[in-house]
């Protein structure tokens, strides 16, 4: 089965994306596309409406540093989750 197309904008050129997580009404994937001429790497959040789906939240990141900034941060609360 193939999985359908991911729903970003036709003016944005999909080079690759990953799912992480989708059911029948969440879809969360890290895309690579080609905006405009630049590389980005965004993480988008669509919710299903009416049996659309509908981008819902959407973070991109711009460079390997801010990568960086993020993950950093992000990483000092993982030990957090542990029960």
């Amino acid at each position: 089965m193939e999985e359908e197309r991911i729903p970003i904008s036709e003016k944005l050129e999909v080079i690759n994306y990953t799912t992480i997580y989708k059911s029948g009404k969440w879809w969360t994937a890290v895309a690579l596309v080609n905006s405009f001429g630049r590389k980005q790497i965004s993480l988008y959040l669509w919710l299903n409406r009416d049996g659309k789906w509908k981008r819902n939240q959407k973070y991109t990141i711009h460079s390997r540093s801010e990568w960086e900034k993020i993950k950093e941060a992000v990483e000092k609360y993982l030990d957090s989750l542990k029960p």
